[in-house]
């Protein structure tokens, strides 16, 4: 492989250059072999994953969009809506091994009010020292670790509003997580999922590489 042929190429009076992480300038032939094959390597998977990427983002809107057309073909042919109240539907193939399921899921976080539960858990964790077990201590701990984006896990402080007690002020902590909780948008999601048989498990149809 000659330099000119080298993806990222600048030329520069004739001279095949490219371009290292501080911006300058460094001669293709001062690189090493090693550096260039990693290079080249980097530029076409990234390519390839940007137009992955643009084909499946095309995929979930035209995937939306169908579903959209049957149901208001349906809606039009019998006058009424098929769909769940937030617009969640499965559509299923004539042999029920093949289904299509379209689900809108609420985007939460979490105001002020939770750190106010917090200090009432701490209050009750801290006298039930001898009762409440290491599980609980573990998931309020869990509950209130934030991750790297700052942000608390929903589905941890769902598990914790399961938990039942009779302290008045646990029962007050699990009002102030409920005031807490704010709805600041919603994300729409499409989803594909196939089985052997009508009687056999279902198994998803992984589109994001990451569950690939």
């Amino acid at each position: 492989m000659t330099g000119t042929e080298h993806p990222g190429t600048v030329d520069v009076s004739g001279q095949p250059y490219l371009r290292d992480a501080k911006g300058s300038l460094v001669p293709i032939a001062a690189i090493r072999a090693a550096d260039l094959l990693m290079d080249e390597l980097v530029r076409d998977m990234v390519a390839e994953a940007v137009k992955l990427s643009a084909d499946i983002a095309a995929f979930k809107v035209s995937s939306f969009r169908r579903v959209g057309e049957l149901q208001a073909l349906i809606a039009q042919q019998y006058n009424a809506k098929i769909g769940g109240p937030k617009g969640n539907i499965t559509l299923s193939s004539f042999d029920g091994c093949q289904k299509v399921q379209v689900q809108a899921a609420d985007q939460l976080e979490f105001g002020p009010e939770l750190e106010a539960a917090k200090a009432l858990i701490d209050e009750c964790l801290n006298e039930w020292a001898a009762t409440s077990g290491a599980e609980l201590r573990a998931l309020v701990n869990r509950v209130f670790q934030v991750d790297q984006q700052g942000k608390i896990s929903t589905s941890h402080v769902f598990m914790l509003l399961r938990v039942e007690s009779e302290d008045e002020r646990w029962q007050k902590a699990m009002e102030a997580i409920h005031d807490s909780i704010r709805v600041i948008g919603s994300r729409n999601y499409v989803r594909f999922s196939r089985r052997d048989a009508g009687d056999a498990p279902w198994r998803g149809i992984p589109i994001d590489i990451a569950a690939a």
